[in-house]
């Protein structure tokens, strides 16, 4: 049996493929989080996308599809110097899932150049979650209210 040094199994790469692993099972792959990705895949032609439903985290009912955090790396990143200008980008890209009347509630975003990519995993820094919800505005069902 082939067994990796442990150097790799400790490597920030493995750390960040072992937290989305995590964040996959928990939570599946619906719809938006599809749509999501294949519009993200179209206009950037990432060399590293994560599409991560975060909405367990908030207090929409089960198996929701509201809260999203993205990370996307792309070397169409390379002329929108600033990241407000990036999150323009990954927002026009998604303008109709954000749109008011649209799917998506939340969208985080982490929009990177490849070069800003390998420089965070190489200080062995990760793209955690982001912070659990503080409660909401109370207009949709708890969790506990619907089920689907």
């Amino acid at each position: 049996m082939l067994v990796p040094p442990n150097n790799i199994l400790r490597s920030p790469l493995a750390s960040s493929l072992r937290f989305i692993m995590s964040m996959t099972k928990s939570v599946a792959r619906g719809p938006v989080s599809a749509t999501i990705e294949a519009k993200l895949t179209a206009a950037f032609s990432p060399t590293h996308l994560e599409v991560r439903n975060e909405s367990q985290m908030h207090n929409v009912p089960t198996g929701s599809e509201t809260h999203f955090k993205v990370v996307v790396v792309s070397e169409k990143f390379r002329d929108a110097r600033t990241p407000i200008s990036r999150h323009r980008l990954v927002n026009d890209a998604l303008k109709e899932e954000v749109a008011a009347d649209g799917p998506v509630h939340a969208l985080s975003i982490v929009a990177m150049t490849p070069e800003k990519w390998r420089e965070r995993l190489d200080k062995g820094e990760v793209v955690g979650p982001s912070p659990n919800c503080k409660g909401g505005d109370g207009s949709l069902p708890k969790k506990n209210e619907v089920t689907i």
